[in-house]
């Protein structure tokens, strides 16, 4: 979602509804084929009948006569969803149960208990808990087994993430009685946690990933990245930082103003940052302040395919104004701008309101007239076409080319096309490694791992001490093919000879993360990783 506004409800659900009669009553018509039948149900031609009484009397015609015992609301929640998918791929229904899950990643915050958990052998596993959440203030630990909530049993072959989060989930203030399996206790462990906001983060990782080089990764835009972003550089700008890479890599977007305050930080006054235009919206500009920080700081932004929206918005600001490189490969192509409007019953509708445009005027949003599914699979059909591996299999035509102030060419139609393209690195991918990580297998065994070897482990005093020190053995390794086997991931010689170097880096990545989270995770795969090497390349020229 591009901004997050509330609107009368009422002057966007009429057209809706209106849609909604025709089609059903152009439908209706061409199976009505007694006259007795419809006059019976409907007014006479000579009667008039507005829209909404249309649909009572359609309602009711289906509720009376139909074949099956129906509900009225699904039917027409069903309908909301239909007719908003048919205008765009963008713009949907949210209906009352989903509302709050829909909001929270916007929002920045959830209210629950604060612990990060997963499924593990059947059995609800405390991964870690939220510093100074609730779990870690009634004393949870990393490693109990969560398996009771209340007077529900949370265990065996039917739980999934989605019930223990239904039952974990709720109001603040109000509370939940878990009951607990630790290591080294006979007993069940019963604790009652009263729910609290749960904060959500937007940046993954922010550390110095080379000399006077900080690297930022935004893993979406919400209320409060741009408070989170202004922490992250200034603590990088006081360790000595003169260039920054901003990692917006399958960063699906968001909050539209969250992207457009960062982009201020880095141009000009009076810059364009981006502008929007509707049918029923006024062209609105935004430009750049003077309150931006980062005028004068070498600036790097990586994107690929699963970049888009606000990160689009982001990428194409700095693009367009010449003010930084854009490495990677061509992002998503989202250039729709939605709003939300509430209802009464607490669900609502994201419309499609408008569309962006980059400073230099391009518009970004790739075809959507062939389908949803051709949408939803249109990266995949980049892939077949070769895109993902070579420049020179993407074409644009004449009619889509733009100019920056500086006169590099940019182009609209499909995604940001960036500065410094960097192929998918394909090198030793096999299908084991696909199934270990389709089968969350890493995760898995690092935690397992570091349960084990906790001892071992903390005598790491810090990240880098870690990513120096520590070495996914031969030994580490046979435990995790072992790991995987149980599992029902088979390997053969050869994909483990491919792919050994990535299984390793994996491992460690993981268990990094279990330990520093996801700074853990990233910094030890950005050791690996081939577009960050070639960035760091670019900037230290």
């Amino acid at each position: 979602m591009e901004d997050h506004k509330k609107f009368n409800y009422q002057s966007v659900l009429m057209p809706i509804l209106l849609a909604f009669v025709v089609a059903v009553s152009l439908y209706l018509g061409t199976l009505i084929t007694q006259p007795q039948s419809e006059s019976f149900f409907f007014p006479t031609k000579e009667q008039k009948i507005s829209g909404l009484n249309k649909l009572n009397e359609l309602l009711h015609f289906v509720e009376e006569a139909y074949v099956d015992t129906i509900n009225k609301n699904q039917l027409l929640e069903k309908s909301f969803n239909d007719i908003l998918q048919s205008l765009d791929p963008h713009s949907y229904y949210i209906p009352p149960a989903e509302f709050d899950e829909a909001n929270e990643p916007l929002e920045g915050n959830f209210e629950g208990i604060g612990i990060e958990f997963r499924i593990i052998n059947d059995t609800v596993t405390v991964i870690s808990t939220i510093g100074g959440g609730p779990s870690e203030r009634a004393g949870l630990l990393s490693g109990d087994k969560i398996i009771m909530a209340n007077d529900s049993v949370i265990a065996g072959h039917n739980i999934t993430n989605e019930k223990v989060m239904k039952l974990l989930k709720g109001p603040r203030g109000t509370s939940v009685k878990i009951g607990v399996l630790r290591k080294m206790k006979s007993e069940t462990l019963f604790f009652t946690i009263k729910r609290d906001k749960i904060p959500i983060y937007s940046i993954d990782a922010s550390y110095l990933i080379a000399p006077k080089i900080g690297y930022i990764k935004i893993n979406k835009f919400a209320k409060n990245t741009y408070f989170e972003f202004l922490e992250a550089a200034e603590s990088l700008k006081n360790k000595g930082m003169e260039k920054m890479i901003i990692d917006l890599r399958n960063n699906g977007g968001g909050v539209m103003n969250a992207a457009i305050e960062i982009a201020d930080e880095f141009l000009d006054q009076r810059k364009m940052i981006v502008y929007t235009k509707g049918r029923k919206r006024n062209k609105e500009a935004y430009l750049a302040t003077s309150k931006g920080n980062y005028h004068d700081i070498e600036l790097a932004v990586l994107i690929n395919e699963n970049s888009a929206s606000a990160s689009e918005i982001l990428a194409g600001a700095i693009q367009d104004n010449d003010r930084g490189i854009i490495i990677g490969r061509r992002s998503f192509g989202k250039g729709l701008v939605q709003e939300q409007i509430e209802f009464p019953d607490h669900s609502a509708i994201r419309l499609t309101v408008a569309r962006y445009y980059t400073p230099a005027g391009r518009n970004i949003q790739k075809p959507y007239n062939e389908g949803l599914d051709n949408y939803r699979h249109e990266t995949y059909i980049r892939m077949e076409k070769g895109e993902l591996f070579s420049v020179d299999s993407i074409k644009y035509p004449d009619s889509l080319k733009f100019f920056t102030p500086k006169g590099k060419i940019v182009y609209g139609g499909g995604g940001i096309m960036p500065d410094y393209f960097v192929p998918i690195d394909t090198i030793g991918y096999t299908m084991y490694l696909s199934n270990l990580h389709g089968n969350a297998i890493f995760q898995e065994f690092a935690f397992y791992y570091m349960e084990k070897e906790k001892k071992k482990l903390s005598m790491y005093k810090n990240l880098n001490d870690f990513k120096k020190l520590f070495q996914v053995n031969e030994s580490i390794l046979l435990s995790f093919y072992k790991y995987a086997e149980e599992l029902g991931v088979s390997k053969t010689e050869n994909e483990i000879k491919l792919s050994k170097k990535i299984i390793q880096n994996r491992i460690k990545a993981h268990v990094a993360r279990y330990l520093w989270r996801e700074e853990g995770l990233y910094s030890v795969l950005n050791e690996e990783d081939v577009m960050i090497k070639e960035t760091i390349k670019l900037l230290s020229k």
